[in-house]
């Protein structure tokens, strides 16, 4: 079984490390855009081309599903990209936790990239899934950036900020894009002085690789069934490349890294 990710950069590090949790053995290609990140602050139309050419890149190695590990290009660039690759290849898209952290009773925050915040995506998404709870939307600015290239000082500093836009008393917060993810504990520190004690943090890395786990079974179930080798194949902008050093800095990016086995 073989199954990529993609990501304008580490965002995909969440999936990924599910994904080996789940499947050890699963062969994974990790496609990111280094090229042509930031994505957040280009246009939709950009998002997509972007977008499009990582999944271009990764589908030509033939994986048995793609997951768009970015709640941006899955805003943007989803129909897009199951336009042009399925029913061939399973997209999966990114969706955040809304429904399930409405079920805490609410209040609900979503931290979300500026780009996403606000969009109508976002608010279809709460008014389908919300049920009526109280849901407050958080952008957070900078803090993928800060992620992404690891720096320890601006991801205090953009989580500081958004925790202080947060209203108190949260009963769940909605870690809006996949970068979040990787410091989803300095985000917890950070809110919960204010929040509800019970907090729950809801990310989409678990449900999204179980979902393209589920999409894998559906379309080639003997697939589903083999074992590979727990390979990674890592394309930058189009190119074999490695994991940056960045990824390294974070559990995910270790496990994904050490369950490798050479090509």
């Amino acid at each position: 079984m073989k199954i990529a990710l993609m990501d304008s950069g580490t965002g995909l590090l969440p999936a990924a490390a599910a994904l080996r949790r789940l499947r050890p053995d699963a062969d994974l290609v990790l496609s990111s855009d280094p090229d042509g990140m930031p994505w957040g602050p280009r246009t939709p139309e950009e998002i997509a081309e972007r977008a499009l050419v990582c999944a271009r890149a990764a589908a030509a190695l033939r994986p048995d599903a793609l997951i768009v590990a970015c709640n941006t290009a899955s805003v943007h660039a989803l129909e897009a990209l199951r336009a042009e690759l399925e029913p061939g290849l399973p997209v999966v898209g990114t969706v955040p936790a809304i429904k399930p952290a409405a079920a805490t009773g609410g209040p609900v925050a979503i931290w979300a990239t500026p780009a996403t915040t606000g969009s109508p995506y976002q608010r279809g998404l709460i008014r389908a899934f919300a049920d009526g709870a109280e849901v407050a939307e958080v952008p957070c600015p900078g803090l993928a950036d800060a992620v992404e290239h690891a720096d320890e000082q601006a991801v205090e500093a953009a989580v500081a900020d958004a925790a202080a836009r947060t209203p108190r008393g949260v009963r769940a917060l909605v870690l809006g894009c996949t970068h979040y993810e990787l410091v989803a504990d300095r985000i917890r520190a950070a809110v919960a002085p204010a929040a509800d004690p019970g907090l729950v943090l809801l990310g989409s890395a678990e449900a999204v690789a179980a979902q393209a786990l589920r999409r894998v079974e559906a379309a080639a179930p003997h697939r589903h069934a083999a074992a590979g080798g727990g390979t990674l194949t890592v394309l930058a902008s189009g190119r074999e490349g490695v994991l940056p050093p960045e990824a390294l800095a974070f559990a995910e990016g270790r496990l994904v890294a050490g369950a490798a086995v050479p090509n």
